[in-house]
């Protein structure tokens, strides 16, 4: 088994619990959180902190700012995770900074707890 978090805009939520189900993924966390990327600064903003705009100015002041994000975490087993991968990227890749990373890590074990079934069994 796998665990695959999947860090998102939060604009995209709706997409993604659709292109998760669409997969054949039912069940899922997803999480309010908060996190930054290497620190992009557009160009456009330099320009126009350079003419002397503000409100430029204010946001090059905000380097260490949190930005709202959303976390889907799933379950699944070994087969399964290149299509929840492939599902996420698909709806979430706009080729600009902020579209979100994926992580997939080891699960030791699974339990119900209404059954205590286990393994693969607790999952499905």
């Amino acid at each position: 088994m796998k665990e695959v978090i999947a860090v998102v805009r939060i604009n995209m939520m709706n997409q993604t619990k659709k292109a998760l189900s669409d997969a054949g993924i039912a069940a899922f966390f997803a999480h309010e959180c908060q996190g930054r990327g290497k620190g992009f600064v557009n160009p456009k903003i330099l320009e126009g902190v350079d003419q002397g705009y503000e409100e430029a100015a204010s946001v090059l002041g905000e380097k260490g700012k949190l930005y709202s994000k959303r976390m889907v975490t799933v379950v699944v087993e070994d087969e399964q995770v290149a299509d929840v991968v492939q599902a996420v990227i698909a709806v979430n890749k706009t080729g600009k900074p902020g579209d979100g990373k994926i992580f997939v890590l080891p699960v030791a074990d699974a339990f119900r707890v209404r059954t205590a079934e286990k393994g693969a069994a607790a999952i499905a």
